[in-house]
């Protein structure tokens, strides 16, 4: 005997309790005929169990499921079958249904991520440019530099993005040089040289002389002149 608890009491309930035990039943046996659902309760503690054959003595006994024939039987097990299949595809379709979600859902994340400007075509190109820039101003003179600084300062822009070229600009300014940059000399202009015109200078006159002694003589300034 099969017992079910006591909550199976509503009719609806009990039809689709037998309906499945039915079901298992035809599963266990093959090809039963007597597929029978009987409705037990205990009129002292009103207690109802199921079972597939008789009720005990002195419980009241009903019929809620009826025998079947082979053919409603093999009814059932085509529509039980049917029912499986269609749960197995409903099933696949939503596993499908949420992968593909989460593909789109990856695909959105990755189109809102910033791009990496290192790997970008306008990088590269600086790159090769700065490398050409370098090649031909290998002498060294100011418009060379100039370019090389010009052409490293768009490769940096161009392989950093703004932020990053910010904080390089950012950084450099704070350390008070140029870094490995070409910082070009300041120009000094010189005023335009003129012939210096030099003025003879004037015969300036000797002092009266105011005594002599046997080697020299002394004028009224001090000076002292040969005799």
């Amino acid at each position: 005997m099969i017992q079910r608890p006591a909550f199976l009491a509503s009719r609806s309930a009990a039809w689709r309790f037998g309906a499945a035990l039915a079901v298992a039943a035809c599963a266990a046996a093959p090809l039963a005929t007597h597929a029978q659902v009987m409705r037990c309760t205990d009129p002292a503690s009103g207690k109802v169990t199921y079972t597939d054959g008789a009720c005990d003595k002195g419980t009241a006994a009903r019929e809620v499921e009826a025998r079947k024939s082979r053919e409603e039987i093999e009814e059932e097990r085509a529509q039980a079958l049917q029912a499986l299949q269609l749960k197995q595809q409903r099933q696949q379709i939503e596993r499908q249904e949420a992968q593909q979600e989460a593909r789109q859902d990856r695909e959105r994340a990755a189109a809102r991520a910033p791009a990496d400007p290192s790997r970008s075509p306008e990088c590269a190109r600086s790159r090769r440019n700065l490398d050409r820039v370098a090649n031909e101003s290998g002498g060294g003179n100011y418009d060379g530099q100039a370019r090389l600084t010009a052409a490293q300062r768009q490769m940096d822009l161009d392989c950093l993005g703004p932020q990053g070229y910010a904080e390089v600009e950012r950084s450099r300014s704070y350390s008070g040089g140029s870094g490995d940059y070409y910082a070009p000399p300041a120009v000094v202009v010189l005023p335009p040289r003129r012939p210096v015109v030099v003025q003879p200078a004037l015969p300036v006159p000797s002092a009266p002389i105011s005594h002599c002694n046997v080697f020299r003589c002394y004028d009224q300034q001090g000076n002292v002149h040969p005799r």
